[in-house]
């Protein structure tokens, strides 16, 4: 067997009877150059961009391979906790475990957000023995690439002002601006601004707001280009604003309209070729792309995974927060426009979660059977939205050190009793070693026939489409447009080419409602669309329901307040 191919040697003791924290487990790692890792891909390291010795760029021209692709894994989850339930985690000791058994295995990852990483849910490098490592490089700045969509996002934010202040043709009615700014950062004292001001040099006084980089129709569009034509062309269609006139006779202006779209794509030239790390077992993962679930389509970019299924005999790649978002947008969306089609699930769910769905009186760390079996709805739902899109899917108890055997034994047996395969997987304690169950049973899912197919079909309308998502993935009775909501559906329904883009629904996370209170599996309820977003680049219409934000706050103690430089070290991010 190849050097690179052995399995991890290492006495495992679960990582909280050493006290040891993520971040301790990460400092430890043994990283391999990262020209090894692109050679066991078979990628030619002289032809990698080098960003220092552990992390690298892929040449988008290295990965026109005449092969087969790989089979698509695509992990998702239960609906969370606030601390989310460990889908990175879980999708890199999967890989991890899948190498173990000698699969040649590669993981697809989003990128962090610094939002989460200096508020309250952390970064997203995975956990435990199941990292991606550089932790700290990769959740803080990593190769740019954030920064990089940020500014092609905002130069267009300046081009449009200025384009106001010359009175540039076409002219852009200063109260139809549609373009905000963006910054990645938890900060809600920007969602809604006033500009311009200060007298007549410094353009004209209007509303803005800024959205987080991770909600950036840029960032969607980054997301889900398949080269850099590709992204050039969506980015000239991004909508800027509208022209003066009524309903009927305005016209739309868009970022080709103000010749933005050429220095849109320079800032975003080197941002586009995929990143290439390692996991804590040197098994190799590209990270690249990240919007939020909640408030965008929740997947990375189409080009990571394509590169993966190029790359490697399987490629496991993540979707945010539950399947009811990530999962759903994940094949409603980024399967449709990419053209692919993944061959297992993977249901990541833990105790705690369903402890909470099931309404525990008691804290997390006590032992609640009877409320681990009342959030089993919570679970059963996503098994059978799952089933929906053909594909078949295998339930993964990510294992917490505070569950008891008798919790996880009857998360199991319930599992199973809703038709699931269902395996325990103690990747977080003891790395590809506690995954090998969870490989092997995927490995035998990918035997079984997929037949996939989207929820929805391209020609309903945009109502029905967004009906379809509640009732069917929420189990919602209805859904209930504002009277600005249903303004703008008649607007859409006036554009033809909107008519046939899918529908990337913003909803919280925590509940199938638009109601973070309403958890387990509510019924009955009513989806509320209090606003309808047109992203004519990504070629997706955003329906924001109940009270989600595009631009997050921060928690009352957020995470920054722990993290420090210590003998030039960076200490305290999880």
């Amino acid at each position: 067997m190849n050097m690179l191919r052995q399995p991890l040697k290492r006495a495992f003791r679960a990582p909280w009877a050493r006290g040891l924290t993520d971040e301790a487990i990460a400092k430890d790692a043994k990283m391999l150059p990262i020209a090894a890792i692109a050679k066991r891909l078979g990628l030619d390291s002289e032809a990698m961009v080098p960003y220092g010795h552990t992390k690298a760029k892929i040449p988008l021209d290295a990965l026109h391979l005449d092969k087969p692709d790989g089979k698509l894994i695509l992990v998702t989850a239960i609906s969370p906790t606030k601390a989310g339930e460990g889908k990175t985690t879980t999708t890199v000791g999967l890989v991890d475990g899948m190498n173990r058994l000698g699969k040649n295995t590669v993981a697809a990852l989003r990128e962090p957000s610094l939002g989460p990483v200096f508020g309250m849910k952390g970064g997203a490098a995975g956990g435990g023995y199941a990292q991606v490592v550089p932790m700290d490089e990769i959740n803080l700045h990593f190769t740019g690439d954030f920064h990089a969509i940020g500014a092609a996002h905002n130069l267009l934010s300046a081009l449009v002002d200025n384009h106001l202040y010359h009175a540039k043709d076409p002219k852009i009615d200063v109260r139809r601006v549609t373009w905000k700014r963006v910054v990645d950062m938890n900060d809600r004292a920007l969602r809604n601004i006033t500009v311009g001001l200060g007298g007549s040099a410094n353009g004209y006084p209007r509303e803005d707001g800024f959205d987080i980089t991770v909600a950036s129709e840029v960032m969607a569009i980054f997301c889900l280009a398949n080269d850099m034509a590709d992204l050039e062309r969506r980015l000239g269609n991004i909508v800027v604003g509208y022209t003066r006139g009524g309903e009927k006779t305005k016209k739309t202006v868009y970022a080709k309209d103000l010749k933005a779209e050429g220095a849109m794509t320079a800032l975003l030239k080197d941002a586009l070729m995929p990143n290439l790390v390692q996991t804590l077992e040197n098994n190799p993962a590209i990270v690249h792309g990240g919007p939020f679930a909640n408030i965008a389509h929740g997947c990375n970019s189409v080009i990571a995974t394509k590169a993966g299924l190029k790359l490697a005999d399987y490629c496991v790649t993540e979707a945010g927060f539950g399947a009811d978002l990530g999962a759903e947008k994940f094949l409603n969306i980024k399967c449709r426009k990419a053209g692919l089609a993944p061959d297992a699930v993977v249901i990541v769910a833990t105790v705690r979660a369903l402890k909470l769905h099931g309404e525990t009186k008691l804290e997390l760390k006590e032992e609640d059977v009877a409320a681990v079996s009342g959030g089993m709805a919570n679970l059963q739902r996503h098994i059978e939205n799952m089933k929906k899109f053909g594909v078949p899917a295998v339930v993964c108890i990510n294992k917490f050190p505070t569950d008891t055997d008798a919790e996880v034994a009857a998360l199991k047996s319930g599992a199973e009793a809703l038709g699931a395969m269902c395996v325990v997987g103690d990747h977080w304690a003891n790395g590809g070693a506690g995954a090998e169950e969870l490989a092997q049973a995927v490995l035998a899912t990918l035997e079984k026939p997929a037949s996939f197919a989207h929820l929805y079909p391209d020609d309903m309308s945009i109502d029905q489409k967004i009906q379809t998502i509640a009732t069917q993935m929420y189990g919602a009775d209805t859904v209930h447009f504002t009277d600005e909501a249903r303004t703008q559906l008649a607007a859409l329904g006036r554009n033809e080419r909107a008519q046939h883009f899918p529908v990337c629904i913003a909803k919280t996370q925590y509940s199938f409602s638009d109601d973070p209170k309403k958890i387990n599996a509510p019924t009955g309820h009513t989806l509320t669309v209090r606003e309808l977003r047109l992203c004519n680049g990504a070629e997706f219409i955003v329906a924001v329901t109940g009270s989600i934000m595009t631009m997050p706050g921060l928690p009352k103690v957020p995470s920054s307040e722990a993290i420090r430089v210590v003998d030039g070290q960076i200490t305290g991010l999880f």
